[in-house]
């Protein structure tokens, strides 16, 4: 009946109720006992309840206060690392480079900013300094990676994840090739008119589900579980995509989008995540991620 996600106060109060429940068929206990019993009982289960929101009420308000790009000391109990710190580029670094593209993108607010294409120093030639997507230095096999994220008025970029970066390289990619966390204003840019191509959708291959986006310019929170075959996209704390790398449908959905023809792609790979760059203003906050058992 239980399985290791069962919270605790639920055994207990499901126990208490099965234990009254055997004293009410106690024949050989007279009335005034077994119903003083059952009254003390049930004030315990229902003392028990109310400790219980007490604290996720506690929680829930010790995190709404956590400043900005930090972990809560249950967070770091529970193997959380962050991945921005509010003021660095550490554990950043370009696609294909050593460092940080400077020009495309910056430390702002305590937030990663992808600076508009409009505003970048141009060559001689008139062409944009090269930029490029900002990729994790180091890989991740199975993880939960919580994210904000923020756009301005119809801009477009996205969060990447099981990206191989030699691999993406060969194939003369300009960004990182995988897969991807849609972020986008889905009012006006005009690329969400393909479903699959809005806001928190698995790009080009899965559209979401039971939506709530805040408006351009307000943070929403970000979340992707990819855990061996199971992956996840969550937008502002509701699931939007759900789906299995070795499913009949998601084979059929990989063959019918732009990825067909790269090998491997609907793999599970130990891997990088990134930050794409797409010419448009858009913010990063409160990256943070957990490491799965493998």
């Amino acid at each position: 009946m239980y399985n290791n996600k069962t919270p605790v106060i639920t055994i207990i109060c499901v126990d208490l109720c099965k234990f009254v429940a055997l004293v009410v068929k106690n024949e050989n206990m007279n009335i005034i006992n077994r119903n003083t019993f059952i009254i003390v009982t049930l004030f315990m289960a229902t003392l028990l309840s109310c400790c219980c929101q007490s604290n996720t009420k506690r929680n829930s308000k010790e995190s709404a206060l956590l400043p900005a790009n930090t972990l809560s000391a249950k967070e770091k109990a529970d193997g959380w690392q962050l991945l921005f710190d509010g003021k660095t580029m550490n554990h950043w670094r370009g696609i294909g480079i050593t460092g940080i593209p400077e020009n495309h993108w910056k430390v702002e607010d305590g937030c990663i900013r992808k600076i508009d294409s409009g505003l970048v120093p141009t060559l001689p030639d008139g062409q944009p300094v090269k930029g490029g997507d900002l990729i994790t230095d180091t890989t991740f096999n199975n993880f939960i990676l919580k994210f904000e994220w923020k756009v301005a008025m119809s801009s477009n970029s996205g969060v990447k994840y099981n990206v191989i970066e030699e691999y993406s390289l060969k194939q003369g990619m300009k960004g990182a090739l995988g897969f991807e966390y849609q972020v986008i204003d889905d009012i006006n840019n005009k690329d969400i008119s393909k479903l699959t191509h809005t806001a928190a959708s698995l790009y080009d291959l899965i559209v979401t589900k039971n939506k709530h986006l805040k408006p351009v310019g307000k943070f929403n929170t970000g979340m992707i579980v990819f855990n061996k075959n199971h992956g996840e996209h969550w937008l502002n704390g509701v699931k939007v995509v759900e789906y299995q790398l070795n499913s009949p449908e998601f084979h059929e959905l990989f063959r019918n989008s732009k990825y067909r023809n790269y090998s491997d792609f609907n793999k599970h790979k130990v891997a990088r995540i990134a930050l794409q760059n797409h010419g448009n203003d858009c913010w990063f906050r409160n990256i943070k991620i957990k490491r799965l058992k493998d």
